[in-house]
C-alpha cells in the first residue's frame, strides 16, 4: 500500500518561505479549516483572519505554513519554524523540472530563464552543471532564501 507523502522545511520565517515555494512551483496555501475558497485562490489572506478570529496569539500566527498542489497530484509541502540555523548540505533536495521535453541549448536557456525568475523572488545561483550525455541532460544548482538547496533540471 503506497502512502502520501509531506515534504517539511525547517524554517525561520514559515510565511516568507512558504511564499517563495509557492511563487517557485504555482502550489497555494491551503484554506483555514472550514473556510470554502473558490479553486486556484491562494488560502494565505484567509489564513490571516482564521488566526486573528480565533485569537490566535501573534507570536504564534508565523509558527508554521503549508502549500499544496492545486491539481492534487503533488506532495504537500510543510513550514515549520524553528530557532536554529542551517548549518549544513541538505541530505535531500527537491528538483524543479523547469525544461521537460528540452535538451541541449534549448534545456540550458530554458534553465537559465527559470534560474533569473526565482533569483528576482529572491533565491540564490550555485552552479551551472553542463549536458553530459547520456546520463545528465544538464541542470542549475540554487538556494532558497533560507539556504535550502534545490536544483533545475
Amino acid at each position: 500500500m503506497s502512502r502520501t507523502l509531506q515534504i517539511t522545511f525547517d524554517s525561520h520565517d514559515p510565511r516568507a518561505l512558504s511564499a517563495f515555494w509557492q511563487h517557485a512551483i504555482g502550489y497555494l496555501h491551503p484554506a483555514p479549516p472550514g473556510v470554502e475558497l473558490p479553486p486556484d485562490v491562494d488560502g494565505q489572506a484567509a489564513w490571516d483572519e482564521f488566526s486573528e478570529s480565533t485569537g490566535m496569539p501573534l507570536e504564534l500566527r508565523n509558527s508554521a505554513s503549508a502549500l499544496v498542489d492545486p491539481d492534487g497530484d503533488g506532495p504537500r509541502l510543510f513550514f515549520q519554524q524553528v530557532p536554529e540555523d542551517k548549518t549544513a548540505k541538505n541530505r535531500v533536495h527537491l528538483d524543479i523540472r523547469a525544461a521537460p521535453g528540452l535538451e541541449g541549448d534549448a534545456r540550458m536557456a530554458a534553465l537559465e530563464a527559470e534560474c533569473e525568475r526565482l533569483v528576482a523572488l529572491g533565491a540564490n545561483r550555485l552552479e551551472r552543471h553542463e549536458p553530459d550525455p547520456p546520463m545528465s541532460g544538464g541542470f542549475i544548482v540554487m538556494i532558497d532564501p533560507e539556504g535550502n538547496e534545490f536544483c533545475l533540471d
